[in-house]
């Protein structure tokens, strides 16, 4: 039995198209997790309280009191940023996609491009003083500046292969490492650079040397490789873990520490002699450190999480805040009071249009996929496993109400017209109705056995109900009978608003939008400009309205739907619903605790839309549906970074295949899914400018 949201929420189409933007101005915020969601990649500190964190989306934080609060500076565009240095408190260099190099000499307060004469993309950068510095990257890319930034030199490296790492212990001295373990070294600024293998296991990621002679270089499966004699030779040193590392950097002659996957933090006080796990108290995967004395220091990773130490590493704490978990659906009774329900029971309540979100005890730990309030107080949510909660206080307490269904059926959405009045819908058809506030619960005939998504009522008799395959159902004496309406698309519709009895509009995959304005005799697809999977819609009016979805897509009409603009570019976050109370406030919610808001409609942003070229294209698997292996065929117009992850129906990352740099012309890579439960998986593979998307299927439990 498959559950009917996941079915719908986050499907996306054959092929996704991503457009660049540049963004001077956001009208949306987020407002957890705090403070901001997108992961990060790199931190610099050049004190104890003055440090710049980076990451995806152009994301660029500013801290002057040690963490306790970031500022998100404005970038001068929406690119991946991975590497970041500054050399004083004011004068700073980011890193990233595409030979992206960004300069500030105020503290990040203004930001200006550089040209770095590559397309590249830039993996870190460094400074041995405020003048000499080196970047480095996909293909073999070594950059190298005498003049603060200001202007870039490519030197020649003698490899193609992706150099992961770079450490400068003087103007003339440096060292760096290939993805494969090749050690490259330099003596004379980088006019020459000499390899030579590390003999490195597993693919290496890092390096840091804290003079001419001693090094360490870490990698995937804990390694860790030290060297004394400037890098000739290099020895495996015990790690203590399994997890792949990602940064090593060194504070002093004596004390290091290195980060990874799921939390993982080792330090060492020895110069890299020994190294000593340290409790994180996270499972984040951690991807950059960086320490401005012996004991104070500051970890960043996935999902925007941001950790800190004052004391060595013997104790971190965190200073990202807020829920990690999944957030499904949302619902606001006015300007201020809302309610997001999502995995694992979780309820969020604010008063305040979500300047605070609390968290509520709902007693349930199955994922809740549907919420309506009828006024500030009464409200209903439904869940996996036939689960019903209803409240009358404003969810300080949640009761559990009795569906009298098989607890196999998954009920999707509910939606109440009054204290009493309330339909749910699910899997299989299944449609429910009660008119006396929850306490009991008929089943109504739907005509349909596909899974219906959403629901939504415009008065107590008039509703209709969207779900899979294009469904699209009609009752106007409140479900004693439902009518099936031609939608004119055979695309799995996920959710359905109505401003009156009249008007109303269906989003879901492939950028679907629907439009009616005869109760549903009729439906036009109206143009969305993506073919992002659309998860969520809401209208305040019948011309002031939002959908939301896939990769962090927001769309916006003030026309009824005849013009959608796009305001896509805070977040690459899944959006799974929006909810606006009026034309200027809204709320999106999404993976990773995503809560975004706009107090403007979301029109303040300034974007400059660019036309990419779609340089990658991305064939179905083969076998599918199969058991326990398939092939992903894809091919690249020109030699690009691409990253190949597998991703579940509920978003979860389940499998990274590639990220690397591929040459141009045709690959294959082979996903061995060997454990995995049977069900639909996602193929996403990126480049800087394009994302493309194949649908999998496991017939069977792999490895059965």
């Amino acid at each position: 039995m498959k559950h009917p949201l996941s079915s719908f929420l986050i499907l996306p189409c054959a092929v996704l198209a991503l457009t660049g933007m540049s963004l001077a101005q956001g009208g949306w915020f987020w407002q957890n997790p705090l403070p901001q969601g997108q992961s990060l990649h790199a931190v610099a500190y050049t004190d104890a309280n003055t440090g710049t964190a980076v990451g995806w989306n152009g994301t660029i934080l500013r801290t002057t009191d040690g963490g306790a609060t970031w500022a998100i500076q404005a970038s001068p565009a929406r690119i991946q940023f991975i590497g970041v240095a500054f050399t004083d408190a004011n004068t700073g260099t980011v890193v990233g996609e595409r030979g992206a190099i960004l300069h500030t000499t105020d503290g990040g307060v203004h930001w200006t491009t550089r040209t770095s004469g590559t397309t590249r993309w830039l993996q870190e950068i460094t400074f041995s003083d405020s003048n000499t510095g080196t970047a480095i990257g996909d293909s073999g890319t070594i950059l190298r500046t005498t003049n603060g930034g200001a202007s870039w030199t490519a030197q020649a490296s003698g490899t193609v292969d992706q150099i992961t790492g770079v450490s400068l212990t003087d103007a003339d001295t440096g060292i760096a490492v290939t993805l494969n373990g090749m050690i490259l070294r330099t003596t004379n600024g980088g006019t020459n650079w000499s390899s030579a293998p590390s003999g490195a296991p597993y693919a290496v990621q890092s390096i840091a040397f804290t003079d001419a002679l001693n090094g360490t270089a870490v990698g995937d499966k804990g390694s860790i490789l030290r060297s004394t004699d400037g890098g000739t030779h290099w020895s495996m040193q015990s790690s203590g873990t399994q997890s792949n590392l990602r940064r090593v950097t060194f504070v002093d002659a004596h004390n290091g520490t290195i980060v990874g996957a799921s939390g993982t933090i080792l330090h060492s006080t020895d110069g890299g002699a020994t190294w000593s796990l340290q409790a994180s108290m996270t499972t984040d995967f951690l991807l950059g450190v960086s320490f401005s004395d012996a004991g104070t220091g500051t970890a960043v990773g996935l999902d925007g999480a941001i950790l800190r130490t004052t004391d060595g590493g013997a104790t971190w704490s965190r200073q990202s805040r807020g829920t990690m978990k999944n957030l499904i659906r949302v619902h606001f009774s006015d300007v201020n009071t809302g309610t997001i329900v999502g995995r694992n029971g979780t309820i969020l309540r604010t008063t305040d249009g979500g300047a605070t979100w609390t968290t509520q005890t709902s007693g349930t730990t199955k994922d809740l996929t549907g919420v309506c309030f009828t006024d500030a107080d009464n409200g209903t949510a439904v869940g996996l496993s036939g689960t019903i909660l209803r409240t009358s206080d404003g969810g300080t307490h949640w009761a559990p109400q009795t569906l009298g269904i098989p607890s196999w059926t998954y009920p999707s959405d509910v939606f109440f017209s009054d204290a009493r009045t309330g339909t749910i819908v699910g899997s299989d058809g299944m449609i429910l109705r009660s008119t006396d506030g929850g306490a009991t619960w008929s089943v109504q005939t739907s005509g349909t056995v596909y899974s219906l998504a959403a629901v939504h009522f415009a008065d107590a008799n008039t509703g209709t109900v969207v779900g899979e395959g294009g469904v699209i159902l009609r009752t106007t004496n409140g479900g004693t009978h439902w009518t099936i309406q031609n939608s004119g698309t055979l695309r799995n519709l996920v959710d359905v608003f109505f401003v009156d009895i009249n008007t109303g509009t269906a989003v879901g995959e492939n950028g679907s939008i629907l439009r009616t304005v005869d109760g549903g005799a009729t439906w036009t697809m109206q143009s969305s400009g993506t073919t992002m999977a659309l998860s969520g819609v809401c209208f305040t009016d019948a011309l002031n309205g939002a959908a939301v979805g896939w990769l962090g897509t927001i769309l916006r009409t003030t026309d009824g739907g005849s013009n959608w603009m796009n305001q896509t570019g805070i977040t690459d976050n899944i959006l799974n619903a929006v909810y606006f109370t009026d034309a200027n406030h809204g709320t999106a919610v999404g993976l990773s605790g995503t809560i975004l808001r706009t107090t403007t409609g979301g029109t303040t942003w300034v974007e400059e839309e660019r036309a990419q070229p779609t340089t990658l294209q991305l064939a179905q698997n083969y076998p599918n549906p199969f058991t326990t292996s398939t092939s992903i065929p894809f091919t690249l117009g020109k030699p690009d970074f691409v990253s190949l992850k597998i991703y579940d129906l509920l978003g979860k990352e389940v499998a990274v295949l590639l990220n690397e740099s591929k040459t141009a012309g045709s690959h294959t890579a082979t996903w061995n899914a060997t454990g995995m439960p049977r069900g639909v998986y996602f193929a996403v593979l990126r480049t800087g400018a394009v994302t493309e998307c194949r649908t999998m299927v496991i017939a069977r439990e792999s490895g059965r």
